[in-house]
Order: structure tokens, then sequence, then C-alpha cells
């Protein structure tokens, strides 16, 4: 669990504005024109539109996206009733992970009234305001009459979290579990200890994927729930249990699964040893488990162990659940949330634990390769692909079985829409993935014994992306195959050291000593080259024998490029290289370059590097509006680089005049239209919004974009080498899997149109 004081947790509450969330407009507001459109007069008019047709209120109103957390303060967070007031806190929080993890806007609403008949009439009364209700931290009985209730007279999607979230997620565990431990769930032994509106709904939902009744067997504080019982109410008479049977300890010898939803420490290492084969146990007293991680694996080894700490694997936590099925639900106009809408959320994150996991949830939980099995049977509550796997799932089954006001058509549409709402939206790169996977090529991937190359090379084949060979020592990288558990013996590798790829040695070096036999090279230094991977795998693409070559996350930018530029050459309309990265924005992809190969570039340089750029950014389908930038504007400065970029500017409007490009200009009026027209009207760029950046050097192209990488202002693919005879592209040092993914996708995009040619 995190580590803080309670002065940390008091003063995160208090410093600068108090609380944790605030509402934030989003319409215009800086004229009189736009506070007159949003307020009176101009309001009057959607109000009437609505008066007229009431479900127009979704159309021209936040109903839609807004969701009321609504609570008592009767059952808070295992404090217990503390009130409405003291609640609030925890309300909050609530409504910060709604929008953090999907985007969904939220009032708190604390009511301070424990009267059921009360608190449905206040609830009701202020149901017009919302598009969905999350009842949270309500004491049972209570909740669920309350809940039952609201669903009945609104129709409007209503979940009380503290009861479905836990049971959808934890029945997304058990489905999982069942898997891992080969056991059937209709023939499931479950021990529930716990009464309370969790442990009640759970069960009824593992009821409803196929537990039997008559082997389930609930526990409460004063002990087994069965047939000699008088002081059980109606919720807890729904489980009353045939066997004869009293106590924890007799109910749990022989069963398959424990969930706890109790107290700290209420099963023994005994209870737990008398548990049948392969046992399952959710133990999610919070903060304390019902037995820790540690008596626990001590005590079996045959274990699939789950609680609701952070800390220890296999986490059962409702954020996994609540921001995306209400995300599903209102994207669809549900009326409701059901029992299929439930049972989809919870197939979806089972199926989500079984696919590969991307690279930033195993930095993020500072794991090296997190995979289905024992230790992970639900995915982590940091996983983006949640927003895209469970909130159309849901919204689908809201479809299904007919509560949906507004059925979807297109379902990849909608996933896209969700990417581009919670800014992961890529359109450049699926784009080009789509082209990649429409022809795939053979990509050799150096450095291969890498961990993070291996896991690229996964995904790839996954994916469909590229046709992976690896490049490396054979031994270390089937070690590591095995190691990690990957799929990817089928996988090609190219290994210098063996004795087929010696037979190479000799080809290679003597196809590269005509090239370079007038240059000071000789034969002997020529083999000697060819055990150097850096300059066999640029030789395997001349050859033909693969496609592409990536290499370069364990070593120099100059070690790599060098070999590639001897073998391969140089495209012939061109006499220089040049490096671009794209800069993947909120306002769309900006293409920088030179940023990594010519230091201090001529006129002449300048000129070719604009084109090898708007060439290539042609090839990913956007007309390039090219700004050529240094430290003036328009022949302000009269020497240096702002003199250097004007000449090459001279040269391509006189050569290229159908090229939307100009220049010299600043970085800001770059990037400004209005600046820009308004102080220098006479550009060729004009009303144009610029997307390619020239820089005038390689220390400020290099610079600017490690600036903008550092601040979190851009996603960064590349760097993408341009004008090589055949692709090769060196990726940064320490590149992560999704970089290295990315430039997967480049090059073979690069090698599709090289075959073409």
């Amino acid at each position: 669990m995190a580590s803080f004081t309670k002065q940390d947790a008091l003063d995160y509450h208090s410093k600068g504005r108090p609380g944790k969330i605030e509402v934030i407009p989003t319409k215009p507001h800086s004229t009189q024109r736009d506070l007159s459109l949003a307020y009176t007069p101009g309001v009057a008019k959607p109000c009437l539109e609505i008066e007229a047709n009431p479900s127009d209120v979704y159309k021209y109103t936040a109903k839609g996206n807004l969701v009321a957390v609504i609570s008592n303060g009767t059952a808070v967070l295992g404090l217990g009733d503390i009130g409405a007031m003291a609640g609030k806190p925890v309300m909050e929080g609530k409504g910060l992970l709604f929008k953090i993890f999907s985007d969904v806007d939220v009032f708190d609403i604390e009511v301070d009234e424990t009267d059921v008949d009360k608190f449905i009439e206040t609830v009701k009364a202020i149901s017009p305001t919302f598009g969905g209700i999350n009842l949270e931290d309500i004491k049972a009985p209570q909740c669920f009459e309350i809940e039952e209730r609201l669903k009945e007279e609104l129709d409007i999607p209503i979940m009380h979290d503290d009861q479905h979230g836990t049971a959808i997620i934890s029945s997304a565990g058990l489905v999982n579990a069942l898997e891992i431990s080969n056991k059937k769930i209709e023939s499931l032994k479950v021990v529930v200890n716990g009464a309370g509106a969790a442990a009640v709904a759970c069960t009824k939902l593992y009821m409803a994927l196929g537990v039997r009744k008559e082997n389930v067997i609930m526990v409460d504080s004063k002990g087994v729930i069965n047939k000699d019982r008088t002081d059980l109410n109606e919720t807890k008479k729904q489980f009353i249990t045939d066997r004869k049977v009293n106590t924890l300890a007799e109910a749990i010898k022989g069963s398959d699964l424990f969930l706890g939803l109790s107290v700290k420490g209420v099963l023994t290492k005994e209870m737990l040893a008398s548990m049948a084969k392969n046992p399952i146990v959710f133990a999610m007293a919070n903060p304390d488990p019902e037995i820790s991680y540690e008596d626990a694996l001590a005590t079996r080894n045959d274990l699939i162990f789950a609680t609701g700490r952070s800390d220890y694997p296999n986490q059962i936590n409702n954020v996994l659940g609540f921001p995306f099925i209400f995300r599903g639900a209102l994207d669809v106009g549900a009326k409701k949330i059901n029992e299929e809408m439930k049972k989809a959320a919870v197939y979806a994150l089972a199926n989500l634990a079984k696919e590969d996991v991307p690279e930033q949830v195993n930095i993020a939980y500072k794991q090296k390769n997190i995979v289905f099995g024992r230790e992970y049977i639900i995915p982590k509550p940091l996983d983006p692909r949640l927003i895209t796997v469970v909130a159309p799932a849901v919204a689908k089954a809201a479809v299904d079985s007919g509560v949906a006001r507004n059925p979807i058509k297109n379902w990849d549409t909608y996933k896209d829409e969700l990417r581009r709402r919670m800014g992961i939206d890529n359109q450049l790169i699926r784009a080009i993935s789509a082209k990649a996977k429409s022809n795939p090529k053979k990509v050799l991937y150096g450095e291969a014994e890498e961990f993070k190359v291996l896991k690229t090379v996964q995904s790839v084949k996954n994916d469909g992306l590229a046709k992976p060979i690896l490049l490396g020592n054979r031994e270390v990288i089937k070690k590591a195959i095995k190691e990690y558990s990957l799929d990817l013996d089928d996988v090609p590798i190219y290994d210098i050291r063996g004795k087929e790829e010696h037979k190479l040695h000799d080809k290679f070096a003597k196809i590269f000593f005509e090239k370079r036999q007038r240059k000071g090279m000789t034969l002997d230094e020529a083999r000697k080259l060819m055990k150097d991977q850096n300059y066999f795998g640029p030789m395997m693409v001349e050859t033909g024998m693969v496609d592409a070559f990536l290499s370069g996350i364990s070593g120099k930018y100059s070690d790599f490029i060098r070999p590639a530029v001897q073998i391969l050459g140089t495209d012939p309309n061109f006499n220089h290289i040049a490096g671009m990265y794209i800069m993947m924005t909120k306002k769309g992809p900006y293409f920088f370059s030179d940023t990594t190969v010519n230091r201090h570039p001529s006129a002449n340089a300048l000129v070719e590097t604009t084109l090898l750029t708007a060439a290539k950014v042609r090839e990913f389908g956007i007309e390039p509006k090219i700004a050529m930038i240094s430290y003036a504007n328009f022949g302000s400065i009269q020497d240096g680089s702002p003199q250097t970029v004007r000449e090459a500017v001279s040269i391509l409007h006189r050569d290229y005049p159908d090229l939307i490009v100009d220049g010299e200009m600043q970085a800001n009026f770059a990037l400004n239209k209005e600046m820009r027209n308004h102080k220098f009207p006479f550009s060729k760029l004009a009303d144009h919004d610029v997307n390619t950046i020239i820089f005038p050097n390689l220390s400020s192209g290099n610079i600017a974009y490690k600036l903008i990488q550092e601040m979190g202002m851009a996603e960064i693919i590349g760097p993408i080498l341009m004008g090589l005879n055949k692709p090769v592209h060196i990726v940064p040092l320490d590149s992560s899997v999704r970089e290295i993914i990315n430039m997967t996708t480049v090059a073979v995009v690069d090698a599709q149109r090289k075959e073409s040619k």
C-alpha cells in the first residue's frame, strides 16, 4: 500500500483549491456574445426545444455525460456510519476517478437522510439533472431496497457500486481462476464470509454465471447462515444452506472458493490448508485481508489469491468497472444497467487479462513481463485498454438487451471516439498500421537479446504488422523467449556467430569490398566488419534477405548510421540523408526535421532535407505545410542561420513553386497562423496551418524535440531516417516497446514504397 502520513493526506485535500474536483466550462465565454448565448437571452432557445421534446435534453445539455455520486454516509470506505458530510471527500474522490478513467463528469451529492423513503424521494427529485446515478457507501440492507426501487421508478442507469462493482470485478477474476485451476463453475463449492451489500451482490452474480445455490455457504458475524438461525433478515434468508455446519472452519473444509468481504485475520492457515486442491481465495477485507498474502502463500503453493490491495497480485479494484460501465451505458442512452450489461463487463475484463500487457502497464507496476496466470487473473487498473474493451462490451449488451435509446451502429468508430476522448487516439499511427498490415514485410531486429526487442516482436507478430526476424545470440534469445513465456518459437533467428551465418560472411564481405575498395577498404577489413551486427544487418537488407532493418536500442546513433550509409548508399535523387520525428500532439501530427543527422547544413542541404521530408509526409497521406524556422523573421538578420534558411527558401520557391513552404521565421510565427498573417500577410503559408518544421541545424532540431518529449507535450515517433536507398531505421537509445512498434510500422510502409518503385 502507498506510504503517507496523516498530514500528507490532509495536505493533499486542503492545499491550493480545497477538495479534488472543479467545474470547467466547455463552451467559449470570453466575449459578451458568448455570455449572451450561454445564458440570457440565448439559453431560452434550447430550453424551449427541450420543453417541446424532452429527449433533446441530451442534445443541448451535459446530462448525457453527467453522473451523480450519491451517498448518505452510512457505510463509508470501512469507516462505517460517519454521516453525509464526513463522507464528502470519498464522493469527490469517486468523481475524480470517473473523470480520469472514462471522462464522465460527476456531481457528488451528499444526502443527510437515513430514512429509505425520504432518501429515495430526494434522489428521484434531482434525477432530471443526471444521465446516471452511482449510489455509494449506503449501508445494508437499506441499500438493496433503495437501488431496486430507484431502478424501477427511474429510466436512467443506476448502480450501487459497493454491490455490483465488486461483484463484476471479482467475477472476472473468478472466470479466469476457474480456467487456470481447471475447475467447473457448476461444481464449484463456495464459502462467502460476510453478508453485506458486496457479499450478497457477488454471490448473486456468481450464481448468475453458473454457481449452484446448493454449493454456496454464507457466513456472517454470528456464524453460518443455516436453517437453525432465527435472526435472519429477508436478504440473508436467500442464502440459507441445508448443510449442517455452523462455523467458518466447518464450512470451508473441501471448498474450492473462499470469498472474504469481512474482517482481517478471520481465515486461518489451518482453514486454508483444509480447502480443496487448487483453491481460489478472494480475501478482500480492507486494508488488511482475511489472511495475509505471506501466510496464504506459505500455506499453499497451488493457490490463486486475490485481495483489494495494490501491493499484492490480483487486485480486485472497483475502478476496473464503474467508470467504463457507466461510460458504455451513457453512450447508448441506456435506461438501466441490467444483468446482461454486468455479465458483458465480466467477460470483457476476463478476456483482456489474457492479452499481451502493454509496456506502460509493466512499467507502472514495476514488473518486466506481466502474463496471464495465477498472479495475473484480472487486468491492472492503469491498463489504458480498459475503456476501449469494457465500455463497448457494456454498450453492446445494452443495445442487444433492448435498453439503449441510442444504439451504436459502427463499433470501430465508437472505439476511436473513446480513444480520442481519453487523449489516446492516434489517427496517423492507425492509418499507417493498417497500411503495414495490408502487406507486411520482413523486418530484421538487431540486438534481439534485449527483452524490449523481444516484447516488441511479440506484439508485431500478434498484430500482423510485419514478418519479424531476429538478429543476435541464438542461445540467449531462445533462453529469454522461454523465460518470459513468449510465443516466438517460430520466428527465425540469425546469429553472426552461427555456422550457417558464417557462410554469409564471405559473400557479404565481397559485396561490401566492391562498394568500398576505392574508399580505403580492404577485403580483410570487410570480412572483419561482417562479424558486427551493425554491418551484417544492413547487408541482409542490401541482398534482399530482409526488407528492413531496425536497431539502435543499446548503442550510439553514429555507430549504427555509418554502416547503413556505407552499405546501402543514398537515394539516387538525393545527396544527403536526414532524420525526422513525428510529434503526435492533441492538435494533430507535426513533422520535425532534421533532428538527427546534419550538424551545420548548407542552403542546398536544407533544400534536400525539405524535399525528403515533404516526400515522407506525403507517404503518410498528409500534404506538408512547411515552415523553415530560425531565430529571425524574413530578412531581419543578414547572416548566420537566418541567411542560410533564406537562401534555401529562395531555391525552393524558384524550383518547386507548388510546394507550400516559407521562411525564415521564428517558431511562434510558424505555429500561430493569426499572428503570422497579421505581421507577415505576404507569406506563402498564408492561411495554412503549418504541420512540418524544418530546423536550421541539428542542435536546434534535437533540442526542440527532446524538450517537447520530456515535457509530455507529445508522443514521439522516430527518428525516421530519410534518403537511404533501402529501409534501415535506428531507434533511440533505451526506446520503449511502443516506440519500437511505431518504428516497425514506419519501416514496413517504407519497404512497401521501395518495393512499389
